[in-house]
This record gives C-alpha cells, sequence and structure tokens, in this order.
C-alpha cells in the first residue's frame, strides 16, 4: 500500500490549508481501516494531528480542535486534512498514515503504513 500525500505550503498565521492523502494499492488488494496526520516539527517527536477511522469516529489533540478537521472518503481510499486558523506552532513536517491491510496468497496482512510527508510552513 502506498500513500501519496499533497497540499502542503507555506501559509500566512490565520490562513487555511487543505492536506490530501491517497491510499493505492499498486494493483494489489487491499484495504484501509484507520487513516489520519502526524505531524513532526524541527527537534520533536512525531505527534498525531488528527485521526479518523473507516466509520468516521474522529480523535484529535486539544491543540488542534475547533482548527482542524479530518475527513475521509472511503470510496477514494483518501483522508484530508482541513487546517484553519494556522498558527505558526503547526509549521512541521505533515505525514498521512493508514493502517490496513494487503491480500496475498489466501490471506490479508495488517500493518502501518506511511506517506513521504508534506512541509507546512506557517510565517508572516
Amino acid at each position: 500500500v502506498q500513500l501519496q500525500a499533497s497540499g502542503g505550503g507555506l501559509v500566512q498565521p490565520g490562513g487555511s490549508l487543505r492536506l490530501s492523502c491517497a491510499a493505492s494499492g499498486s494493483g494489489s488488494i487491499f484495504k484501509i481501516n484507520a487513516m489520519g496526520w502526524y505531524r513532526q516539527a524541527p527537534g520533536k517527536q512525531r505527534e498525531l494531528v488528527a485521526a479518523i477511522s473507516s466509520d468516521g469516529n474522529t480523535n484529535a489533540p486539544e491543540s488542534v480542535k475547533g482548527r482542524f478537521t479530518v475527513s475521509r472518503d472511503n470510496a477514494k481510499n483518501t483522508v484530508y486534512l482541513q487546517m484553519n486558523s494556522l498558527k505558526p506552532e503547526d509549521t512541521a513536517v505533515y505525514y498521512c498514515h493508514a493502517y490496513g491491510a494487503h491480500f496475498d496468497s489466501g490471506a490479508y496482512y495488517y500493518s502501518d503504513y506511511w506517506g513521504k510527508g508534506t512541509l507546512v510552513t506557517v510565517s508572516s
């Protein structure tokens, strides 16, 4: 399973950005359970930004609640992160994450999958 993220960039404080991440299987059979976003700022550990289950339940830390919204399109295996009221402290590399499985030799094999990361810079 491969994850392809897009939508990062430079934005002024108070601005908005929307990240997208699509999962694909390069022709193989796969299924995705949870999807979401993590971020890692320079010198800091990677942290959860928002996650969403296959049935739409979401989870996010207090630092982004009310500003960030995670959503997904199960038919497209795509997760979105709408980020509003961005702050300089939101500056980080944002990583798409999925927990899912690929089908091989009669069974599904579950694993965590990560995208390459997209840089979000909030600065005036």
